[in-house]
């Protein structure tokens, strides 16, 4: 049985977890270890996501048959916008052509529904093969943007958005 269940800022040291299985091999082709390590870091250090759940972050833990997959982490109306922003949507490589990316983003759909939002927001490395997964969704490439993050590291992303139907 495949579930997606919200986690709470008690939780989220999961998303820490698989963060650290998945980053290291989705990445390896694209990004130096030490920037893979700095981003994890950065991205996925618990105190920061507890602080983000407090801030009105949403995390999702899918999972199959009772193990953790992949996870997903939401921000409504970013920052005061009127879409949903999609942070992190991760399954592990070992999973990938399942179902369980279009599962999380099914409930990222969920959750823009229900705030009565009617666009999704993501964020993509360029060079990722997940830029395809997204363009099958519907999404669409709407910009490029390059984050400086420090150490000398940049962020090279399409700025992808999906309109939601009713």
């Amino acid at each position: 049985m495949i579930e997606t269940v919200q986690l709470h800022k008690e939780d989220v040291f999961m998303v820490n977890h698989l963060a650290h299985q998945i980053w290291p091999i989705t990445f390896r082709e694209i990004l130096s270890k030490d920037q893979i390590d700095y981003m994890l870091d950065w991205m996925y250090d618990v105190n920061t996501l507890q602080e983000q759940v407090q801030t009105g972050y949403l995390y999702y833990l899918l999972k199959e048959n009772g193990v953790a997959k992949g996870f997903l982490g939401v921000e409504p109306n970013f920052p005061d916008a009127d879409y949903l922003r999609i942070h992190k949507l991760y399954v592990l490589p070992d999973q990938h052509g399942k179902g369980l990316g279009r599962t999380l983003l099914n409930q990222a759909i969920d959750v823009a529904f229900d705030l009565d939002l009617h666009t999704i927001h993501l964020n993509v490395n360029r060079f990722n093969k997940a830029v395809q997964f997204y363009e099958h969704c519907g999404f669409k490439i709407t910009g490029e943007e390059d984050i400086y993050i420090g150490k000398d590291y940049l962020m090279e992303d399409y700025i992808m958005e999906l309109q939601l139907r009713k």
